[in-house]
């Protein structure tokens, strides 16, 4: 599956919804962001069952600033609708296909339970 772009205006709806939203935060002007792209783009290829997003932040300042993204790449993981994981820094390919099974692995309900807990 190919990259999707994702905007303020369709981000809720994509990241919103059941399964897996890896979201890849970078700008045209970002060496180490070219350099992941092609990492990110294989992995999406083997993948299908998961949505690839890309958020330009140079295009999307709103959605940059809504999630403090400092620095460029930052790589988010949200599970159905909730976020599990973000980190800046370019991944190795090998890294971020074991980050993808270690989100894949989550008991959601147990995520759910903890979330629960620490907004108490």
């Amino acid at each position: 599956m190919a990259t999707v772009e994702l905007t303020t205006a369709n981000f809720d709806e994509v990241t919103g919804q059941d399964g897996i939203v890896l979201v890849d935060f970078w700008a045209e002007w970002c060496g180490p962001c070219k350099r992941f792209a092609p990492v990110y783009e294989r992995s999406s290829e083997k993948h299908p069952n998961i949505v690839f997003g890309k958020v330009d932040t140079e295009a999307q300042q709103a959605l940059g600033a809504k999630f403090d993204i400092r620095s460029i790449p930052t790589i988010m993981a949200i599970r159905d609708g909730v976020i599990v994981f973000a980190q800046p820094g370019a991944l190795p390919e090998s890294a971020l296909e074991n980050l993808i099974e270690q989100v894949e692995a989550l008991d959601m309900d147990d995520v759910r339970k903890k979330l629960a807990e620490h907004q108490h």
